[in-house]
């Protein structure tokens, strides 16, 4: 099974990188937004729990995400694998995670991270904010946060997955195919597929 964790900072790419990889690898998406909001909307548990804490501005605990993706391990139990997207954010995610997949005798194959400097950043999601309506892709201040929120949280989880021989960095400026390119390459070069 290949489980695998498509990383990086906002506006490095990964939502056009991931619909390449599902199409390629026929994986399950795993999008924590889209399991939060599917979870609520189909009045689980686990969905009126999250919606009681968003609706008092809280942040959704691991423990209620981790239980959201162990349904969606449940109810896809026969596909080749799945890719992992805006999860894991922290260490202690990454750790659950872990320990999750390990219940169904499986692991992160692998972690791609697409890299990406921050002024491009900067320049993709101003560009962006021209077309997708998000306010906090038209605002410097707040993209500046978003990046920097990225680099002093988030990028300890690489270093993790580093520790474990499941990292690989990708130039994230380029064509879209030579990105792809390079992403199948390091699924086959790390012996997946």
């Amino acid at each position: 099974m290949l489980n695998l964790i498509l990383f990086g900072p906002p506006g490095a790419g990964k939502g056009t990188q991931s619909e390449k990889i599902i199409a390629r690898y026929n994986l399950i998406h795993l999008s924590t937004g889209d399991l939060l909001r599917s979870e609520i909307q189909a009045g689980t548990e686990l969905g009126l729990q999250a919606k009681t804490l968003m609706d008092n501005g809280i942040l959704v605990p691991d423990e209620v995400v981790i239980g959201m993706i162990d349904n969606k391990l449940k109810e896809h139990s026969n596909a080749p694998g799945f890719i992992f997207d805006g999860f894991p954010r922290t260490v202690n995610q990454a750790e659950a995670l872990d320990e999750l997949l390990t219940r169904y005798n499986e692991s992160i194959s692998v972690m791609i991270a697409l890299v990406v400097d921050d002024n491009e950043l900067l320049a993709r999601l101003l560009n962006r904010g021209k077309t997708s309506g998000r306010p906090d892709d038209q605002n410097v201040e707040l993209i500046s946060r978003r990046i920097q929120e990225y680099n002093n949280k988030t990028k300890p989880v690489a270093d993790y997955y580093l520790e474990q021989g499941k990292f690989t960095a990708i130039d994230g400026i380029g064509e879209i195919d030579h990105i792809f390119n390079q992403i199948t390459q390091a699924i086959s070069k790390a012996g997946l597929l």
